[in-house]
Order: C-alpha cells, then sequence, then structure tokens
C-alpha cells in the first residue's frame, strides 16, 4: 500500500459519537503496543470523560472516505518555566488497513494548526514505547525530537510488570 496525501485524509474534533471508535482504537493501541489487557468499561469512563469535558483534553479522529482511520487524544500540562502549556499527544492510533497512508501526519498537522492558532501553546510533547522504533522514525520526520528525560511513573489502575 502506498502512502496517500495526508491533505486527503480529514481531520476532525472527537465528538460523544466517536467513543465506541476510540474506545476500540486505545484497547487494541494497549494490546500491540504494550501487550495489556485493558478493562473496557473503565476505558469507556475514561473516553466518556474527556468528550464531555475539553478540559481535560480533546480526540482529534482521522477519515479517509468517510471511514474512521486514526485517533490522537491531546492532554495539556502548564509549564511554569515557559508560562505556557504544553501539549502532549497521546493514544495515538490508526486502524490496520489505514496504516502507511498519511494518516498519523495529517492528525500531527492539524495538532500543530490548533496549536499555533491557540496562542497559550508553548509546544507538543508525546512518549512512545522505547521498543517502537517504527513510531519514532514517524515522529521524527515530523519534527519531534527526541529529549534527554526519561519517564517514570507509578501507576495505580494497569498493573505492569517492569521487570
Amino acid at each position: 500500500m502506498t502512502m496517500d496525501d495526508p491533505s486527503k485524509i480529514t481531520v476532525r474534533l472527537g465528538t460523544a459519537d466517536d467513543t465506541s471508535f476510540v474506545v476500540q482504537c486505545n484497547i487494541q493501541l494497549a494490546r500491540e503496543t504494550e501487550d495489556l489487557l485493558l478493562d473496557i468499561d473503565n476505558v469507556s469512563r475514561g473516553v466518556n470523560a474527556v468528550l464531555v469535558d475539553r478540559a481535560r483534553g480533546f480526540y482529534l479522529i482521522g477519515e479517509i472516505d468517510g471511514r474512521l482511520a486514526g485517533q490522537l487524544f491531546v492532554t495539556y500540562e502548564w509549564s511554569d518555566w515557559r508560562n505556557g502549556v504544553f501539549w502532549w499527544i497521546q493514544s495515538v492510533y490508526t486502524v490496520s488497513e489505514f496504516r502507511h497512508r498519511g494518516v498519523f501526519q495529517a492528525l500531527y498537522r492539524h495538532v500543530e494548526l490548533l496549536a499555533r492558532q491557540a496562542g497559550t501553546v508553548c509546544g507538543l510533547r508525546l512518549y512512545v514505547a522505547s521498543s517502537n522504533v517504527q513510531a519514532q522514525k514517524i515522529y521524527a520526520r515530523c519534527g519531534l525530537h527526541q529529549t534527554s528525560y526519561l519517564l517514570f511513573e507509578r501507576d495505580y489502575v494497569v498493573p505492569r510488570n517492569w521487570g
């Protein structure tokens, strides 16, 4: 399959009508990238919390020929150093049949446009599994750079064996 022109991919804000799609993308993303089985009811509540309250973040949905092709989730982090907001890109997922067609690039370009229009966004950030080399290459092609920061967490909901 060849790379489509990302400008031919429609990107729009997620709505409550997208709940099922977003939940399924998130479930599949966790399975594919981290071999995690998420609780569908918990994910559904989490997705709904965002879709009804933009203060929590927002989803962008990518479509090709009217078909749901992918998603991207944005949350907010205030930076006291910059007196602005970082937008964190999370839950990036492209439906398998639409991969390598520019869905992420279209979603990312839309996020950049919205961030610049907002006027208060000081930058974009995302995290990616260290083993997901393919995604890292795509992110680099979009102009994102690996930082010197390491990510630490304590997860109270999704238990993991970090070895």
